[in-house]
C-alpha cells in the first residue's frame, strides 16, 4: 500500500470527518430535547465513569445509580450478559431512560490477542493494521463493549518508558498513519455500525515525552515540538473522525494536561473543530490536587471541567462537588451543559438509545475464532524485524535434524501477550516451544529453561547448555516479560534482564549454531548479541499466535519483512536517540569538537526503519518528475526495486525528504512516504511517491503552516541511513 496520506500539522486547516453515526440535525434536535428534561444530579451523572471488577463484573452501586439515571459510564464491565444486566437497570429503570456506555482497554485485541502496538507499526502495514483494529472491535461489540480506550498515539523518543510498547514509536508521521487506520479499523465507516467500537485517541498531550523516561513524570517541550512531532497523530485521529480523546496524566509545560484548556479546548476544540467527547485518564482528575495545582477537590472538578474535560473516569469529585459549585457560581452551567451534550452526542452517535443491548446468543461465535486466529499470527509475522543474518542459519534447513530451544521465554504463555491483553487468557496462547514443536515434525527438539527473566540466580544455565550440546542448532528466547512493559513499566536501563546474557554467551561458547528471538516491548541494547550471534529475530510481544508466527519465520515459510519502528541505541547514554534529529553547529565529525560523545559513537546500533530479509534487494533510478516546483506544487518520485535474492520477500521502500535551507532549523530527515510490496525472485517494479505541499510545509517562526522556497533533499532506501538522494527547488510565486 502505498502511502501518500497528507502529513497535518496543526494550521494545516484540513477539515476534520465527523464522527457520525445518526444524521447530525436529529442528533443534535435529539440530545438538546434530553437535555432539557435533566436533572441538575441527572446531569453530572452522565459525567461519571465507575470501574467495575476487574473480571468483568459490575459493582453493586452501579445498578443503583443507574436506576437514578446517574451512571454515564463503566470501564472493564464486559461480557454480553452482564452488560446487558446493568443496561436493563439504566435503560428500563431510570427516569429518563439513557443507556450507560460500557468502555474497556481494547488495546491489541480483545480476546483474540494481536502483537502489541509498537509491533503492529513496525509492519509498516497500514491496511494490516486497521484490520486488526476492526477484529478486536468486532470481539468487543460482540461482549458488549462500545467504547476503547485506543488507539494509543504518542510520539515515545525515550525508549526507559514503558508505554513505548502501546504507540507506534518515534515518528510523527508513521504514527500518524498508524492512527488513522487503528481509528478507522476500530470505528469502521460510520460511528455506531453493528461490530464497531468508537475509538479513544490518548494520551493528549506529549505524554510520552515523559522526562527521564518515568510514567507519569513532567513534560516540557517548545510548542514548536508539540505542533511539529506530538500534535500530528492526534490531529490525524481527529482527521479520521476519532469519537473521543483521553486528557493525559502529565504536566505540560507547567499545566497538568487534564486541565489545560490551551490544549483541551483552544487547540482540539478551537483550532481543530472537535465535537467529541473528552474523558479524564483513570483519577486524573483527583490528580491535579497531587500536582500542586488544585487545592482540594472542589478546585480540582472546577479546574478540569472548564478547561474541557467532559467525563471524569472513576475519581467522583464532579460528581461531589459540581452542584455546590454550581450554586457558588464557581462552574457556569454553559460548561455542564456542554459536556453533558458531548456524551449524550457519543451515545446518540453509536445507537445506544436504538440498540442499548448486546446480543447474548453470538458473543461465543465471534471470540477467539479461526479467521480471527489467522488474522493474529499474519500480523505477528508480518511485524517480526529480521536484525541480524548472516546466512548460515536462518531459515532452519531440513538438515538440522535436533533443535535446542532455550530460554526463560521459550515455553512462556503470559510473556507473548505483552500488556494490555484485553480479554486474552493464557491459555489461549501458543507458546515458541510449541510452535516449533509443531513445525519441527520428526525432528527432534530438547528444551531448557537456563534461568529466569529477572532473577539474579544462575538457574538452569548448566542444564540449557547441555540441551545445546546435543543439538544441531540453539533456539534461544529472551527478552522482557509482560509486566516489564507497559503502563507503570519504566526501566532505568536497556540490557537484557537478569542473567539472561551470561546464559546467551554459555550457549555461544558451546560452538553451537545459535539463533536469538526477542521478545519484548521497547528497543534493547544488543551490542553482544550483534557481534556474536549469527542471526537475531526481533519478535515483540506476538500475541496469542506467537508460537505459530516465529516458527513461520525460523523454517522460511514466511520471510520476515518487518522494518523498526523506533531506534535501538548502542548505548543508554545516547537516549533519546532518534533519526529525524536536527544538526548543530558543529555536527559529528573528526574534529574533537563536534557533537559527539567520547566513548561511543553517535549512530544507533539499528536506525529507524531498518530490517533484514531472506533475500535481497536492489534500488536503482531514482528520478524526479521536476526540479523546481512552486510552494502550491506536486512532485512525483520513483524508483526501481527489485528482488535480487533466491526467495520471495517483501521490501519497505522508504521516502525521506530534509528542507537544506530554513527560517527554522529542521530535522535531518523526514518520513514522508513508503510502501512494502511483495516482489519474487527477479522481480523488478517501479514505486512512485506524491510529495505535496502539506509534506514539504512547516511551521515558520510565527508558527505558521507554510511551503518556503529552498532547496529540498530527497531520500529514498530501506532504512533512515543512506539510500539513493536527488533534490529540487522550491521557487517563489
Amino acid at each position: 500500500m502505498s502511502i501518500t496520506l497528507l502529513f497535518s500539522v496543526l494550521l494545516c486547516a484540513a477539515p476534520l470527518r465527523p464522527a457520525l453515526g445518526a444524521p447530525a440535525v436529529d442528533v443534535s434536535s435529539r440530545v438538546e430535547s434530553l437535555l432539557g428534561k435533566m436533572t441538575l444530579e441527572e446531569k453530572f451523572g452522565q459525567l461519571q465513569q465507575l470501574d467495575g471488577d476487574a473480571g468483568g463484573d459490575a459493582r453493586p452501586e452501579h445498578f443503583e445509580l443507574a436506576k437514578k439515571g446517574l451512571l454515564g459510564s463503566t470501564l472493564n464491565v464486559r461480557g454480553a450478559k452482564r452488560v446487558n444486566e446493568l443496561q436493563r437497570a439504566a435503560v428500563e429503570h431510570s427516569r429518563l431512560g439513557i443507556p450507560i456506555l460500557f468502555a474497556f482497554d481494547v488495546i491489541h485485541g480483545y480476546r483474540t490477542v494481536f502483537p502489541v502496538p509498537l509491533a503492529e507499526a513496525a509492519s509498516w502495514d497500514a491496511s494490516a493494521v486497521e484490520r486488526a483494529a476492526a477484529v478486536a472491535a468486532a470481539e468487543a461489540y460482540a461482549a458488549g463493549v462500545r467504547w476503547t480506550f485506543a488507539p494509543m498515539v504518542d510520539v515515545a523518543r525515550d525508549p526507559r518508558w514503558g508505554r513505548i510498547v502501546e504507540g507506534s514509536g518515534e515518528d510523527p508521521f508513521l504514527g500518524a498513519v498508524m492512527a488513522r487506520a487503528r481509528v478507522r479499523g476500530f470505528q469502521g465507516p460510520r460511528l455506531g455500525d453493528p461490530g464497531r467500537v468508537a475509538a479513544c485517541a490518548k494520551h493528549w498531550a506529549a505524554y510520552g515525552a515523559a522526562v527521564a523516561g518515568r510514567d507519569y513524570n513532567t513534560v516540557d517541550v517548545s510548542e514548536r515540538t508539540l505542533r511539529e512531532v506530538y500534535f500530528p497523530p492526534f490531529r490525524a485521529s481527529a482527521e479520521e473522525g476519532v469519537a473521543s480523546f483521553m486528557s493525559a496524566f502529565n504536566a505540560l509545560n507547567g499545566i497538568p494536561a487534564s486541565a489545560d484548556r490551551w490544549i483541551l479546548t483552544d487547540v482540539l476544540r478551537g483550532e481543530w473543530g472537535f465535537d467529541g467527547l473528552v474523558v479524564s485518564d483513570y483519577t486524573s482528575v483527583q490528580e491535579l490536587i497531587a500536582h500542586g495545582f488544585a487545592r482540594d477537590g472542589a478546585e480540582a472538578a472546577r479546574l478540569a471541567l472548564s478547561a474541557g474535560v467532559d467525563m471524569e473516569m472513576v475519581s467522583r469529585l464532579y460528581n461531589e462537588h459540581g452542584p455546590g459549585l454550581m450554586e457558588s457560581g464557581g462552574l457556569s452551567q454553559q460548561a455542564l451543559d456542554e459536556a453533558v451534550r458531548r456524551v449524550l452526542r457519543l451515545k446518540f452517535r453509536l445507537g445506544l438509545f436504538e440498540r442499548p443491548y448486546a446480543d447474548e446468543q453470538a458473543e461465543a461465535g465471534v471470540l477467539l475464532s479461526t479467521e480471527h486466529a489467522a488474522a493474529a499470527r499474519d500480523m505477528a509475522v508480518r511485524s517480526m524485524v529480521l536484525l541480524k543474518n548472516d546466512g548460515s542459519l536462518l531459515p532452519l534447513g531440513d538438515d538440522r535434524r535436533t533443535i535446542a530451544v532455550v530460554g526463560p521465554l521459550a515455553d512462556d504463555r503470559a510473556a507473548p501477550m505483552g500488556s494490555w491483553t484485553g480479554d486474552g487468557r493464557v491459555e489461549d496462547v501458543v507458546t515458541i516451544l510449541e510452535g516449533i514443536r509443531a513445525r519441527a515434525g520428526a525432528r527432534r527438539v530438547l528444551h531448557a529453561q537456563g534461568c529466569g527473566v529477572s532473577d539474579p540466580a544462575a538457574g538452569g544455565i548448566d542444564e540449557a547448555v547441555a540441551a545445546a550440546r546435543q543439538a544441531d542448532v540453539v533456539i534461544a528466547v529472551v527478552g522482557e516479560d509482560a509486566a516489564m512493559s507497559g503502563e507503570a513499566a519504566s526501566r532505568s536501563t536497556l540490557d537484557l534482564p537478569g542473567r539472561q546474557l551470561d546464559l546467551l554467551k554459555a550457549l555461544h561458547a558451546t560452538g553451537k549454531p545459535l539463533a536469538v528471538v526477542l521478545l519484548n516491548g521497547r528497543p534493547l541494547i544488543l551490542n553482544w548479541l550483534d557481534e556474536n550471534v549469527p542471526a537475531l529475530l526481533e519478535a515483540w510481544f506476538p500475541g496469542g499466535q506467537a508460537g505459530t508466527a516465529v516458527a513461520d519465520v525460523l523454517f522460511g515459510d514466511a520471510n520476515p519483512g518487518g522494518r523498526l519502528p523506533v531506534t535501538f541505541p548502542r548505548a543508554l547514554g545516547q537516549v533519546p536517540i532518534y533519526y529525524a534529529h536536527k544538526n548543530t553547529g558543529r555536527p559529528p565529525s573528526e574534529n574533537k569538537y563536534s557533537s559527539k560523545y567520547l566513548d561511543v559513537p553517535v549512530t544507533p546500533l539499528y536506525p529507524f526503519g531498518y530490517g533484514l530479509s531472506y533475500t535481497r534487494f536492489r534500488l536503482a533510478e531514482l528520478r524526479l518528475s521536476a526540479r523546481s516546483i512552486r510552494p502550491d506544487g506536486r512532485l512525483r518520485v520513483s524508483v526501481d526495486v527489485e528482488n535480487t535474492g533466491p526467495r520471495p520477500g517483501d521490501e519497505v521502500v522508504q521516502l525521506y525528504i530534509r528542507d537544506a535551507t530554513a527560517s527554522a532549523v529542521r530535522p535531518v530527515r523526514e518520513l514522508r512516504g513508503w510502501e512494502r510490496l511483495s516482489l519474487a525472485p527477479g522481480e523488478r517494479r517501479r514505486v512512485e511517491f506524491e510529495l505535496t505541499p502539506e509534506h514539504l510545509g512547516a511551521l515558520d517562526g510565527a508558527l505558521r503552516f507554510g511551503v518556503e522556497p529552498g532547496e529540498f533533499q530527497v531520500f529514498v532506501g530501506s532504512s533512515s541511513v543512506g539510500g539513493l538522494e536527488s533534490s529540487f527547488e522550491v521557487v517563489a510565486y
